[in-house]
């Protein structure tokens, strides 16, 4: 197959939608099939263009993978107008440069959110005259509404319209969790058209051998050494409330805990203006870094705080975090309800809390640092779980078998269809 992918994010951006982006179309190069990306240039989450790129056209070939990447209008991510414009830039971008793909696709993919690359893959289809497969990884609009960036006004309303006409003009749906499937089902789309495909980690990846010379020196850096270590690795953004490590450092008295917030985003001002204002030494907030470097900040972390704000639209949710934890054997402490707190403790991979509890936080941290055998079980079953239940590679495999069932046409591909009461994760789609 020929698969055009049309996604905001992409490496060297680190965000969870640029990771699943190309994890899967990796994958799906080593498959034999030839594969796109039509993204921006890196600038995700500062609104800054990365060192080494422009803001203009461009391509590259990363992995096999044929990027091009389109000029669009780059600010923070922060502030709905901006951000719109942003999103609607690329939009924008991307029709105008269709010209200039690299192939002629047989199917085109895109991703949502943010939204408005969604509506660019249909349009992108529609000319090309090729089938059109919507990936849904948040529920946009309602996520916008939901941490307040926006009031439910007639615009919202809009949106969600658009939202559900491209549910209507998809010739296949792809989903993160049930429950956009069920969400997506209860707009009038038949279950038939929606297949299940979550997150996962790429195991191979998470096991290459460390440095344990640059590990030592990274811990002597940030003054870890001989302490248990809570960290929050990811964006820091309105529904994370990543600050709720900042409160339970501020109130924990163990002197060998300490708390570790790692990457940038709308809420990063916030957190450093508490540090400033009271200075706490079990604490430390550091910089975004390289995807690269990730495995070394998960080295240093005892415990892998996930955590969401506790409003009903994040129990559909699935933090991809919460399987790298799993693939490097760190308990996590989940402060999430839904479906996540559900693969938790199906997988015995950490303690869950209810969400913005911050002595639940506290005590959960302390339990681990004191129970050496629980942390062993805990590490050891989630990575096992991970295993079986959410490889990447399997993941990647079974999501090119929708798309060729999409095309019609035979996958050389090995069956990697499961029953879901087998494994619990995919593929799941109409019989």
């Amino acid at each position: 197959m020929r698969i055009l992918f049309v996604s905001n994010y992409f490496p060297p951006e680190v965000n969870a939608p640029a990771t699943r982006t190309f994890e899967h179309a990796r994958e799906w190069v080593r498959l034999g099939h030839e594969v796109e990306v039509l993204t921006s240039n890196p600038n995700f989450p500062e609104g800054k263009i990365y060192d080494g790129y422009t803001n203009g056209f461009a391509t590259e070939t990363v992995e096999g993978i044929k990027v091009t990447r389109v000029p669009m209008y780059v600010t923070a991510n922060k502030g709905t107008v901006k951000r719109t414009l942003s999103y609607l830039s690329y939009m924008a971008s991307v029709r105008l440069y269709l010209r200039r793909l690299q192939q002629q696709p047989d199917i085109v993919v895109a991703t949502s959110p943010q939204f408005f690359a969604a509506v660019a893959g249909h349009l992108i289809a529609r000319k090309l005259r090729v089938p059109f497969v919507m990936e849904v990884r948040d529920l946009w609009p309602e996520s916008v509404v939901a941490v307040g960036a926006s009031s439910d006004n007639a615009v919202i309303r809009a949106c969600e319209w658009l939202e559900t006409y491209l549910y209507e003009q998809a010739d296949h749906i792809v989903v993160v969790t049930r429950a956009f499937k069920r969400h997506i089902e209860n707009r009038g789309i038949p279950s038939a058209k929606i297949s299940v495909l979550p997150n996962g980690a790429d195991l191979a990846a998470w096991d290459r051998p460390l440095d344990e010379a640059k590990l030592a020196a990274l811990r002597a850096q940030h003054g870890l050494q001989g302490k248990f270590v809570a960290g929050y690795i990811g964006t820091i953004g309105m529904a994370h409330r990543a600050d709720i490590l900042w409160e339970a450092a501020r109130r924990c008295d163990d002197p060998d805990i300490v708390f570790m917030v790692v990457g940038t985003g709308a809420e990063r001002e916030k957190l450093e203006a508490l540090q400033a204002a009271n200075p706490l030494p079990n604490f430390r907030l550091l910089d975004k870094v390289p995807k690269e470097e990730v495995p070394y900040l998960l080295a240093l972390t005892d415990a892998s705080v996930v955590h969401l704000r506790d409003l009903p639209l994040f129990r559909t949710v699935i933090p991809s975090k919460i399987f790298e934890a799993m693939a490097t054997r760190t308990p996590i402490i989940l402060g999430v309800e839904g479906e996540s707190k559900e693969i938790v403790q199906e997988a015995d991979a950490g303690l869950t809390i209810p969400p913005e509890n911050v002595e639940a936080l506290l005590g959960a941290v302390t339990c681990l640092k004191n129970d050496p055998d629980l942390y062993e079980q805990l590490g050891t079953s989630g990575r096992r779980y991970v295993e079986t239940h959410y490889n990447r590679t399997h993941l990647a495999r079974a999501y090119a078998d929708v798309l060729a069932d999409v095309l019609g046409v035979e996958t050389p591909l090995p069956e990697v269809r499961r029953d879901t009461a087998d494994t619990g994760f995919f593929l799941e789609a109409a019989a």
